[in-house]
């Protein structure tokens, strides 16, 4: 089934065209979710909010702005981080009090952030497509050095090697500190 196919059954039979989505995708977004939170327990109840999430709100999806993997897994990616961050916020308020660092949420700031942000996807997009994916893997989607070897066909210190000089690579075309 094409996902057109399946966005238009969504419309038209919710509950099948769900049944469907989580049929073709739900490896996708485990996969996804997995990377990120290591306890299965906590994976479950992630991959529980994404369907969730995704029966509420599949409506918002908008073909044009990408691909529907790329909706999906960037859900599921979100959802597990706030999972992992709540995660360990509870654990820091059990062993001590936390202090929340102030924010700065300036237009000025705000303006900055978007303008990096702009320039590192430029960079990326520069790259060649396995070093690319090598990257979006570590960083993107927090996926461990082993994993993405095993899963690539290198071996860890390759990958290491790899994503090394990824970095110089970018902190240099960004401009930034090349000994940090």
């Amino acid at each position: 089934m094409s996902d057109a196919e399946l966005l238009e059954q969504l419309q038209s039979a919710p509950a099948d065209g769900m049944e469907a989505l989580l049929a073709k995708y739900g490896p996708l977004l485990r996969y996804v979710i997995g990377g990120i939170l290591r306890d299965p327990q906590d994976a479950e109840d992630c991959f529980s909010e994404v369907s969730l999430s995704l029966w509420q709100k599949l409506d918002g999806y908008d073909a044009g702005r990408g691909a529907l993997t790329a909706y999906l897994t960037a859900a599921a990616r979100n959802t597990a981080l706030n999972h992992w961050k709540a995660r360990q916020r509870r654990e820091a308020h059990l062993t001590e009090p936390a202090v929340e660092p102030a924010h700065q949420n300036t237009p000025e700031a705000e303006l900055l952030r978007r303008e990096r942000a702009e320039r590192l996807k430029a960079a990326l997009g520069r790259l060649g497509e396995r070093d690319r994916q090598l990257f979006y893997r570590k960083y993107y989607y927090l996926q461990s050095i082993s994993q993405i070897a095993a899963e690539m066909g290198l071996t860890e210190r390759a990958a290491e090697g790899r994503l090394y000089r990824l970095r110089q690579q970018l902190r240099q075309e960004l401009g930034g500190d090349k000994d940090a």
